[in-house]
């Protein structure tokens, strides 16, 4: 039923329930997981010789760290992981991911790093609004 499932994750507690989840449908039904990181140009734009340059660069080093972690707990369990950075709009991101890579389900946190409420957050509400793939909020 799930061959491919897409993961986004911005290091957040939801995302990181967002990762287990993730994992777990892959376990059960042999699915490969795509772990996407976007590290946010809309908010801070492109480097381009400033102190952004700094911001974008720590934020993508952050980003690869935490797929990397997913990539190690794929590699424990047993579960293909593919990861991927880029560099963009979050939810314009990941739904043109989702697309390219033919998701059968996209798992989101149901809130980030940059949204502290007990309600959906901007990206999650974006990509539900956005994406004609299957989605599960964690």
């Amino acid at each position: 039923m799930y061959e491919r499932v897409l993961v986004a994750t911005d290091g957040s507690e939801p995302a990181n329930r967002a990762v287990d989840h993730a994992l777990s449908l892959a376990r059960k039904h042999g699915s490969e997981v795509h772990a996407l990181a976007v590290v946010d140009t809309g908010r801070y734009g492109e480097p381009a010789l400033s102190s952004s340059e700094l911001v974008i660069d720590e934020l993508e080093d952050r980003a690869n760290e935490v797929l990397s972690t997913i990539r190690s707990q794929g590699d424990e369990a047993g579960i293909e992981v593919v990861t991927r950075c880029v560099h963009g709009v979050p939810h314009d991101e990941i739904v043109s991911y989702g697309e390219s890579i033919d998701a059968d389900v996209v798992i989101l946190g149901s809130h980030g790093l940059s949204h502290t409420g007990h309600h959906i957050g901007s990206v999650a509400d974006r990509v539900a609004r956005s994406t004609t793939r299957p989605l599960m909020l964690t």
